[in-house]
Parts: C-alpha cells; structure tokens; sequence
C-alpha cells in the first residue's frame, strides 16, 4: 500500500439518500456514521492500519472525520497521522472531506492549555492546522464548558475563528443545557450560528435525552453527533465471555473492569437476542438505536480494523 497511488473508489456516493442526514437546518450533510480518531489513530497504532481504516471509510461514503487536539498517543499524534495521510492520499479530495477538532482538555503545561480561554482556543487551533497539514478545519468545537472563563470570551473566540478563515462552522460539546442556551443565543446573535452539538449518547447513557439537551437541538434546527454510541465497547460481543487479554478493559484504561457487572450481561444477553432476531449484530443493534433517537444527526465510531468498521457501516445497507 505504501507506494500505490490512492484513487478513491467511484462508488463512494452511489447510496447518498441512505448515507447522509441534514444537519440541523444548515446546508451540511453529515454522513449517519462518521468516523472518530480518539484511539487507535495515534503514533503508537501502525501507520498503514490506519491508512486502510480511513481508506476504506472515504471508499464507503464516510466523509466526516472527527478529531480534537490531544487525541492519540501521546496527545496531538492523531492529528500528525491525519497530516500524514492528507498528503499521501486525500489531498486530491479535500473538498469532499468534513473534517472537525476541538479544544478544551488539557493539551500542554501551564495556565494556557487547557479549558476555554480566548488564548487557548486560539493557539490550540493553530497547532491542530499545523499537524493537520490544512488551512483551515470544517468544524471547531469547543470540547467543554469552562466555568472559571467568561462564556462570552469562550463564544467571540469560536465567532473570531470563522471570521478568520481558520474554520468554516462551529460546534459545541459537553456543555450543561443552561450554558448550551447562552451559547447558541450568542452565536446566533453574531451570525455564526452553532451547527451542532456532540454529546455521549448510546444505550447505557442517555443524559442528553433526559437533560433535554437532545430536544433543545432539534428545536433549535442545531445538529446533534453522539460520541460513543458502543459504551467504549461494552455494547459489543466483546465482553460476553470475559476480558480479552488485547482490549481496553484489560489496560483499565478509559474502561475498567468494575463495568463489567452481572447487570450488564443480563442486558448484554437480552441485547444479543433483540439483534439476533434483526438480524444483527449487537455493536449494529446499539448504532441503530443512537441514529433513531430523533434528533441525532450522526453517530461517531472508531475502529482498530476495517474489518470492524465493516460491521460497523452495515447499517447503512
């Protein structure tokens, strides 16, 4: 692969009407799975692994590629990936590609690196574009809600950011509903109205349901993507049985093991039979469920292998 000339395939937007919704009531469409570069894209996952994943993503419709600036091991690494495989395959497509980061968690020492300051924002950016290899992102979000910074500071930063250049559309994610009000009434008000908001949604957490925050967006014509639809996999097959030696849960890390309890593989087993009879898989029965909530414009997945997000995309038919 290493020195094949990438041609994405000619099929890639054969089955438009069943791979895309609109966003909100803006002019985007966002592909219905979009593929999320929190793991396995980093500097400690095989160069040309990646690659297939994200090849075999553009091949299948999947345009949107989500990123935030200390995703990847060590923190930044996925997004140097990413300018790595802009500038040996997607260059020639770069204006068929949604591509999205964020700021807001820490991502170097200091008062300056973290959170939702003006400064922050602002050098965070330049530092994604810079590993990126692109003049500008799609979509920049605000990774969370800074309590200690002046809300409207946070908002003229993402409002300066498009009127710069350095990003087409802004989002939202993991803001409190209250917060989420004053951000979008701001935004509105300076004419670079939010596009959508990213929030934890899947089957075990269904917080932006109950807090509202869900309804507020479609109300509000505002686009909603749910990070983590799989639970960090544990609405999958892989813990039926036990703890793989290779999976996060073994590394307790982002995942621990107490997650696995007795309540959990009842539903599990209950799931797997619900899917079975869809003629799914459980993964696949997970993602259908976070897409029907109404609302969800979109559902972000990652992948440690094509043949995963293989399986993963099949509900799109």
């Amino acid at each position: 692969m290493e020195n094949q000339v990438y041609l994405a395939s000619n099929e890639r937007y054969a089955k438009m009407s069943s791979i895309y919704n609109r966003c909100g009531r803006s002019g985007v469409l966002l592909p219905k799975v979009s593929l999320g570069f929190w793991h396995n894209f980093g500097a400690d996952a095989p160069y040309e692994r990646s690659r297939a994943i994200t090849r075999f993503a553009f091949d299948h419709g999947i345009t949107h590629f989500d990123f935030a600036n200390n995703y990847g091991v060590p923190a930044g690494s996925a997004e140097t990936t990413f300018g790595r495989l802009m500038d040996d395959d997607f260059r020639p497509y770069r204006d068929e590609l949604f591509i999205s980061s964020k700021a807001g968690y820490l991502m170097w020492d200091g008062p300056y690196g973290e959170w939702g300051s003006r400064k922050y924002l602002m050098s965070s950016l330049d530092q994604s574009l810079k590993r990126m290899h692109l003049d500008y992102v799609d979509l920049f979000y605000s990774h969370r809600y800074d309590p200690n910074t002046p809300i409207e500071e946070t908002l003229q930063a993402l409002v300066d950011i498009v009127r710069m250049g350095k990003a087409l559309y802004v989002g939202i994610s993991n803001w409190p509903l209250e917060q989420l009000r004053l951000g979008a009434k701001y935004l509105k008000e300076h004419d670079v109205p939010l596009l959508i908001y990213q929030g934890r949604l899947n089957m075990l957490n269904r917080e932006p349901i109950e807090e509202g925050i869900l309804d507020f967006c479609r109300e509000e014509g505002i686009g909603f993507i749910a990070y983590s639809p799989l639970a960090q996999g544990l609405l999958t097959d892989r813990y039926l049985d036990g703890i793989p030696a290779d999976s996060r849960m073994a590394k307790e890390h982002f995942l621990t093991s107490d997650r696995r309890t007795p309540e959990l593989l009842d539903y599990l087993h209950q799931l797997e039979a619900q899917a079975k009879a869809s003629g799914r898989t459980i993964a696949q029965e997970a993602l259908q469920w976070v897409l029907d909530q109404q609302g969800v414009t979109s559902v972000l997945v990652g992948a440690s292998s094509v043949e995963q997000l293989k399986n993963n995309i099949a509900i799109l038919g």
